[in-house]
């Protein structure tokens, strides 16, 4: 069995790419919103940065990913209490799941068979520790994006339902993708993305060759172009496991600060979220780079991502956003 393309081996979409390793470095970044033309590699990129991730290690019957014995809910009957190493999960989550799906509940089977009351989990089970991915985002129902805002925020999910009362460990890289074309996003689940990227289909001939025949020859022998790119993929994963090391010593010091705020209040970001997020990525850009010291070109790098979704005005549907934001960096940064 093949597994997913090669990270390494995704041809441009460069920001997109480097949005989703630092979320890999610091998953508090809070995710990376993805909007664009269908066909751009945004469901290929995050399943195989995944593959190329470190597998977790986990107790093997726990069903929310529990790296210790000690951390597994209470309401969890599991008899394999072995620790194991396992893949990053990446869960879909589609548009039409139901609540029962996406939070879990009640185990019917178990309830009429044995007239047990037994917690069935959800996909949030299976996506702790992992990335929950949903595609066309922007059409996801109302009641589910309240659901997604509370579990983002806590970190916990909480079923209370059938005479159940049951919570557990949901802390994921929430990763959407979609068209703006199709529909606005929710402005407050817009917000608990820390990182929002836009792609498109390159233009340019050669990168369009290049982009067939790398697919081409995945799907022709996949086994064989995996291995061709393993090395480029370890060495990425070397990176990001190091970088994400060296974060507890990555300073940014008084000046950077001023800088985060300078470009919040020009841009006119409401709250404080995007001077922490800007700081966190520009902090995990400096480690990938392999530098412990914060400067003002990785705030450079990381500020049309981590704030163009943070306009008061609506981004999706402003054209110019992004130069709005390179355009106020250049003024501030220099």
């Amino acid at each position: 069995m093949s597994g997913p393309f090669p990270f390494s081996a995704i041809v441009g979409q460069e920001d997109m790419k480097l949005a989703m390793i630092l979320t890999a470095i610091d998953p508090g970044i809070g995710g990376v919103l993805v909007f664009g033309d269908r066909g751009t590699g945004k469901s290929t990129a995050v399943r195989g940065l995944a593959a190329l991730l470190p597998p977790i290690t986990a107790v093997a019957g726990c069903p929310v990913n529990s790296a210790h014995e000690g951390d597994i809910p209470d309401w969890a009957q599991v008899t394999d209490r072995h620790v194991i190493e396992k893949p990053t999960p990446v869960i879909d989550l589609p548009l039409g799941a139901t609540e029962d799906r996406v939070v879990g509940a009640l185990d019917i089977e178990k309830a009429l068979t044995r007239g047990e009351k037994a917690f069935e989990p959800g996909l949030l089970a299976r996506a702790n520790r992992g990335y929950l991915y949903i595609d066309e985002v922007n059409l996801l129902e109302d009641h589910l994006v309240d659901l997604l805002l509370d579990v983002a925020q806590s970190g916990q999910n909480v079923v209370e339902r059938e005479g159940l009362s049951i919570r557990h460990a949901a802390r994921f890289v929430l990763v959407g993708s979609g068209n703006p074309e199709e529909g606005e996003l929710r402005p407050q689940l817009l917000d608990r993305f820390g990182l929002s990227v836009e792609v498109t289909s390159p233009r340019d001939i050669d990168t369009r060759i290049e982009v067939i025949r790398r697919r081409d020859a995945y799907d022709r022998d996949p086994i064989g172009f995996l291995t061709n790119w393993r090395g480029s993929d370890m060495d990425l994963r070397a990176r990001i496991v190091a970088a994400k090391r060296a974060l507890g010593q990555a300073e940014a010091g008084e000046p950077i600060l001023r800088d985060c705020a300078e470009l919040c209040v020009a841009l006119g970001s409401d709250g404080l979220r995007g001077e922490l997020t800007l700081l966190r990525a520009a902090r995990a850009l400096a480690t990938f780079d392999g530098v412990t010291t914060v400067s003002r070109d990785h705030l450079r790098r990381v500020a049309p991502a981590a704030l163009r979704h943070r306009l008061r005005r609506d981004p999706l549907d402003e054209a110019g956003s992004t130069t709005r934001v390179e355009r106020v960096v250049t003024e501030v940064l220099g």
